[in-house]
């Protein structure tokens, strides 16, 4: 038995409708509940006294149901509004019905879907139109354009809660999933499924097109990478990028390493503050001025070791001062004196006329020599010894001691001394010509020297 009769109904929509009280005061002055006179309004605004009327309870078709879902979703209608418009007495009978759509698809909508859920959709039957009997209703083309709609939307949804996961989806997952639902469907079935403006898609596909602006760029910094295995940082990359004819900021460069995970090989670098004592043999000339207006000014010199397999190998390199570049070196499997020499002889060679450099090393038992300090003498060369203890002071040897360990022999693993020497041999060459430096405007040293001073080999 229904609680209000429909004169109480007719005459609580009239005082309303009246224009001189809200509904709040409306319901307070018919002793009705606001809920129930809102929907008397709404249903009384779109079908006049059948929308008030005590209605039996009936049962709706399939072809009602999309009716009321579909003008749902074109006006953007709640339930409460489309059961005014459709006379469906119980909104939340609407709301069910969105739900079996949304969970189904039209199986969802069919009498007793609980038992039909295999997504199953009406048959069709096969051959020529019916004729027009003159009674109201969509003609079979209506109903394929229909059918081919809602199974557009009940892809789109599968496709959608699948992506966001039941969460509120944006208007680029929706573009997303309308590109990948395209060669199934036609664009504007896709777009009415997704209720998604066609300008909003078209934004969002270029949106989507431009986030791989950068992915010729990405090819070109991982060859780069790989090139020089793994030896160059971001700016490297940049200056060789700008070398390539690519002009990019560095910190994209950057941002883009990140994304592909390419990180330069870092040598932890140690600091000791210990000052020492000036060297008794020779003064510390270069006084840890480490710059030169050209080659052949200043050089430094020194003696590292590499460990392999319980065997050691030494090696001895000259660096100029004005472009980083290894002047010339030698290796050998004892640090003997031998090695020294050969190392002199070879760097000498490289000396033009008037050239009268002053060579720094540190305070090493090679270097307080005799006959060391004889043959820098006989070649116009003034010795520069590092104060006791103080490695700073030798600071551009022992840098590019670091480099070579982390960029070439701690990433490579060496089966004898011979290997390990051809090795060493190979990668100064490449850090005399290939390997650029930021601090030369992203040249070489050599590239630097000849540019620069204008001295071929």
């Amino acid at each position: 038995m229904n609680k209000y009769t429909e004169q109480q109904k007719l005459d609580a929509v009239e005082t309303y409708r009246s224009g001189e009280l809200g509904l709040k005061k409306t319901a307070e002055l018919h002793g009705v509940d606001v809920a129930s006179l809102r929907k008397w309004v709404a249903g009384y605004e779109a079908l006049g006294l059948a929308g008030i009327q005590q209605k039996r309870r009936q049962t709706y078709d399939l072809r009602f149901k999309l009716d009321v879902l579909q003008r749902m979703k074109a006006d953007g209608l709640s339930c409460r509004q489309a059961g005014a418009i459709f006379n469906v007495r119980r909104s939340n009978s609407i709301a069910e019905w969105e739900r079996a759509y949304s969970r189904d698809g039209i199986a969802g909508l069919m009498p007793h879907h609980a038992t039909r859920r295999a997504n199953r959709v009406p048959e069709v039957p096969a051959g020529p139109p019916p004729q027009d009997t003159g009674q109201k209703g969509p003609s079979r083309q209506a109903l394929l354009d229909e059918l081919e709609v809602l199974r557009a939307e009940n892809a789109y949804l599968k496709k959608l809660r699948a992506l966001v996961q039941s969460q509120a989806a944006s208007a680029r997952q929706k573009a997303k999933v309308v590109i990948e639902l395209r060669p199934k469907f036609s664009l504007p079935t896709l777009l009415r499924a997704a209720d998604l403006p066609r300008s909003t898609f078209y934004y969002q596909q270029a949106a989507l097109a431009a986030e791989d602006k950068y992915a010729a760029t990405k090819d070109l910094i991982k060859s780069v990478y790989d090139q020089h295995k793994g030896r160059y940082g971001y700016r490297r990359i940049t200056a060789t990028l700008r070398r390539l004819g690519t002009v990019i900021n560095h910190k994209t460069v950057q941002r883009l390493m990140d994304k592909l995970q390419l990180k330069s090989i870092v040598r932890p670098k140690k600091y000791r503050s210990y000052r020492g004592q000036v060297g008794k043999v020779a003064p510390n000339v270069l006084e840890r001025n480490f710059s030169a207006s050209g080659p052949n000014q200043k050089w430094a010199t020194d003696v590292t070791e590499f460990k392999v397999d319980g065997k050691k190998l030494y090696l001895s390199p000259v660096v100029d001062l004005f472009n980083g570049e290894i002047v010339a070196f030698a290796t050998s499997r004892s640090p003997l004196f031998t090695m020294v020499g050969a190392m002199l002889n070879r760097a000498f060679a490289k000396l033009r006329p008037g050239d009268r450099p002053v060579l720094h090393s540190d305070q090493g038992w090679q270097y307080q020599m005799e006959q060391y300090r004889q043959r820098l003498s006989a070649n116009a060369v003034t010795q520069s010894m590092s104060r006791k203890g103080n490695c700073l002071d030798n600071a551009v040897v022992e840098s590019f001691f670091g480099t070579l360990k982390s960029e070439y022999f701690h990433v490579n693993k060496f089966s004898s001394l011979d290997e390990l020497e051809a090795g060493l041999r190979g990668y100064i060459r490449y850090y005399n010509q290939d390997r650029i430096r930021t601090s030369l405007n992203g040249m070489s040293p050599i590239e630097y020297r000849e540019l620069v001073a204008g001295v071929s080999p």
